[in-house]
């Protein structure tokens, strides 16, 4: 066979394989291209959507900060100024906005800006507020902000005195990245400060330190509920009894019984010490119900200064008429309405009028003290021997100033007597103070009442019992005190809780 009809195969097979590769080489460049060009996209996206979460973030942190927000309700901002009730969102009221919804805008390319208050405004579009950038490598990345108000709530606190605007927002931010290869994201979330019960616990330490709860001795905590009490004493619950600390809970002495949860935002059982503050120490004692991790430390608005305040001279009231001197709204024995060898202290106004009954300087109780239905500003009250403090009708709301006093408020001598109906509602004896000196409370059949001190140091005993709630800024029971918990206590007074952001939401343009 002639092998001269074979010549030239090798150089086609050659120019075929080389064809087959070139083929190859330039389909993998443009996949290598394609995965470039993807990888990017997803970069810059991912880019956008930080730039829009971060002018989320600067929003928020602009509407939370009492320095650089005041929410609607004072005099520069009333409340005048906004259609809030029986709507959702809050509409502006004014002739030229009528059924417009309320936003501060720094993004007025898609939401006009008709805030009331133009000083918030103002404020709101600053650079690194509503709108800013930021570097990432080589690429500037930019945020616009426009915030919507969706409701708003006025809520006046009997207890705190505190006043205070309560609000929901929902926040748009666009992140964008300009050039050739651009991207825009739209992030939105849910601002919304919480309202929480201002009684929320049977007893609340505010102190973050070791030991800013202590029970010992056989102190316990349970709940009843005052709006279905019928007669004698209330039926408890042993759950329910809920303490709350910004710091360490201490427990010894059997059979100490916390009947509910513990509350506070450190972790961990075990010792405590200043470097680490754990949840709860416990020596010997019990908590039946779970540890609530607290996202935040709890902030109780401190009461207002009590006014017009009371003087700091010193009253003795032992059993004469005698004993109340000049002090206006003392009266002694049946004349006033009180028990024999007892004495009356008229209410004032809520608040009291200067020069007018309600206006006690510091009182020594040496026999029994009756209360009636009113105000009270006392700057001391001390029990001495066998006093009492007897509550005869309410609500009573009593301020202590404390001025020049350590222990502003002490009745351990003969305790506390409520006898108000419906018995065991612990709104009918409101007990206020600012300061940081020492309460003493002793506890007995008919001690009924709520005490709000978010500063004080509490020190209770006596082996009897509280029905109510108290805040302090540390609570000792190392009596073997019950504390009862009203349940009913969740629906009487409020204040604003920490602000959540939440729901958040996202697309790509």
């Amino acid at each position: 066979m002639s092998k001269t009809n074979e010549k030239g195969i090798a150089l086609i097979l050659t120019l075929i394989l080389v064809l087959v590769i070139s083929v190859m080489a330039v389909s993998l460049t443009f996949l290598s291209q394609s995965e470039t060009w993807s990888s990017l996209n997803y970069r810059l996206m991912s880019q956008a959507r930080d730039g829009a979460e971060a002018g989320v973030h600067s929003a928020a942190n602009f509407l939370t900060s009492t320095t650089t927000y005041t929410p609607a309700g004072t005099v520069s901002d009333p409340l005048s100024g906004y259609k809030y009730t029986s709507v959702w969102p809050v509409q502006s009221p004014s002739t030229a906005t009528t059924g417009h919804d309320v936003y501060l805008s720094a993004n007025t390319s898609k939401q006009a800006a008709n805030y009331p208050y133009s000083a918030a405004q103002t404020a709101f579009n600053a650079s690194g507020v509503g709108k800013g950038s930021f570097s990432a490598g080589n690429t500037t990345i930019n945020y616009a902000t426009y915030a919507r108000l969706l409701s708003m709530t006025k809520l006046n606190s009997t207890i705190s005195g505190s006043s205070a605007t309560v609000q929901t927002w929902e926040i748009t931010s666009d992140g964008t990245i300009s050039g050739v290869r651009a991207a825009t994201v739209e992030v939105s979330a849910i601002l919304e400060e919480t309202v929480v019960p201002t009684f929320g616990y049977a007893a609340f330490a505010t102190n973050n330190g070791c030991s800013a709860l202590q029970f010992g001795g056989g102190g316990y905590t349970d709940s009843y509920n005052s709006a279905t009490y019928i007669s004698g004493t209330p039926t408890a619950a042993a759950s329910g009894g809920n303490i709350g600390t910004n710091g360490n809970l201490s427990t010894s002495g059997s059979p100490t019984t916390i009947n509910g949860n513990l509350s506070t935002p450190r972790a961990g059982v075990g010792a405590c010490t200043t470097s680490n503050v754990t949840a709860w120490t416990d020596t010997s004692g019990t908590v039946t119900g779970s540890i609530v991790e607290l996202p935040q430390a709890v902030t109780y608005p401190t009461p207002p200064a009590v006014t017009p305040a009371p003087g700091t001279s010193n009253t003795t009231l032992n059993n004469k008429a005698t004993d109340c001197g000049a002090i206006t709204g003392c009266t002694y024995d049946t004349s006033g309405g009180c028990a024999t060898n007892d004495f009356c202290l008229a209410p004032g106004t809520c608040p009291p009028a200067a020069g007018g009954p309600g206006i006690y300087d510091n009182i020594t109780d040496k026999g029994g003290v009756h209360l009636k239905a009113g105000c009270y500003n006392i700057n001391s009250f001390t029990e001495n021997g066998g006093g009492a403090l007897y509550i005869d009708s309410g609500p009573v709301t009593l301020s202590i100033a404390g001025s020049g006093q350590s222990t502003p408020f002490d009745i351990t001598g003969g305790g506390m007597i409520n006898s108000v109906s419906p018995a065991y509602n612990p709104m009918s004896l409101q007990i206020i103070y600012a300061g940081t000196g020492t309460i003493k409370l002793k506890g007995g059949g008919s001690s009924i009442g709520v005490m709000y001190a978010p500063n004080a140091t509490y020190s209770i005993g006596g082996g009897a019992d509280w029905y109510g709630a108290l805040i302090g800024g540390t609570l000792t029971d190392m009596g073997g005190a019950g504390i009862h918990y009203d349940r009913r206590l969740q629906y009487e007074d409020f204040v604003p809780g920490p602000w959540m952001l939440e729901s958040f939401t996202w697309k790509k343009y």
